[in-house]
């Protein structure tokens, strides 16, 4: 709601531990920590430091804009803290041309003017909406933050749509070098797959990505990383309702742009898998060289977190 990105110094530099993580009923335990009871805790993101192996929650208490909002740290222990902001370095850059706050029939805009962040290479790069006509955004910071330009609206062709659209937002995305050229590799609902690279992410620019993969209609991406197996990249990409998937990457250079229409629900561009035995995944993180962490919702609404082998 405040229309911000900060960046929190935690000090957390010890060297990790041969670990791994296996948490069961995480949602529990995230309300016992706060004083409340499991349904009234909502499990936003998580991220792994790669240096330590400790794992980062970020929680929010309630629903909507007014839900209270604290940061989680899981050691190699499995033991829950609060990350205390008390006396605590911060950073901050305030997002200009934000959404107003005002419910429609879709929700509050104002809550997708961050839908996503990644910190690639010294720059935080940061998608969401603009109060402006093209209103789909990607800004790129420098870090430590400097001042804030007004973005890049990045427009898209959407095959299971059949044209270009501008306000549709970039739900999560990951960095990807291909052909030597750093880009953003961009996932939206319904769900098409689109590249833009980073050197085109001017403010003040527009900039349409190339759509390299409709991976099929009546779903939302959750989250997705960059990983490498036996030589060859991958996608790993957590959905809302078509599982998860696993993208090759290996063709990506020479892969034909999608700019017609991809009907009936059918998938076009890069190849995948559908990995029929990660069930449940709505959010993961890269947690060393071989392996994912997942949090995984069970049928019982309870969460599970833990690591697992990456495909």
């Amino acid at each position: 709601m405040g229309a911000a990105i900060y960046a929190v110094h935690t000090g957390d530099t010890a060297k990790r531990r041969n670990q791994s993580y296996n948490v069961v009923g995480l949602r529990s335990k995230v309300a016992a920590v706060l004083g409340t009871t499991a349904d009234d805790i909502r499990i936003v993101d998580l991220a792994v430091n790669p240096l330590s192996g400790k794992v980062y929650l970020s929680v929010a208490r309630g629903s909507g804009p007014d839900a209270n909002a604290a940061i989680l740290v899981l050691d190699a222990s499995e033991e829950l803290s609060e990350l205390s902001l008390a006396g605590t370095k911060l950073s901050k850059a305030e997002l200009p041309n934000s959404p107003k706050s005002e419910q429609t029939r879709r929700g509050n805009r104002r809550m997708m003017t961050v839908t996503d962040i990644a910190y690639l290479d010294g720059q935080v790069i940061i998608a969401g909406l603009s109060n402006e006509e093209f209103a789909s955004k990607l800004h790129y910071l420098d870090f430590p933050f400097r001042e804030v330009g007004s973005g890049a609206s990045v427009e898209i062709f959407h095959g299971a749509h059949g044209k270009v659209e501008t306000r549709s937002p970039i739900m999560t995305f990951c960095g990807y070098t291909f052909e030597k050229v750093p880009h953003v590799m961009a996932a939206y609902t319904c769900t098409p797959l689109v590249a833009f690279p980073v050197s085109d992410l001017e403010p003040g620019t527009k900039v349409r990505g190339k759509t390299v993969a409709e991976l099929g209609n009546r779903n939302r991406p959750l989250d997705m990383f960059v990983y490498r197996k036996d030589g060859r990249d991958y996608i790993l990409m957590a959905n809302s309702n078509r599982g998860m998937m696993k993208i090759s990457l290996e063709d990506i250079g020479s892969n034909k742009e999608i700019t017609e229409h991809v009907s009936g629900g059918d998938t076009a561009g890069l190849p995948y898998d559908t990995l029929e035995d990660w069930q449940g995944v709505h959010q993961l993180d890269r947690f060393d060289e071989d392996h994912a962490l997942v949090l995984i919702k069970q049928a019982d609404g309870s969460v599970n977190l833990l690591t697992k082998q990456l495909p």
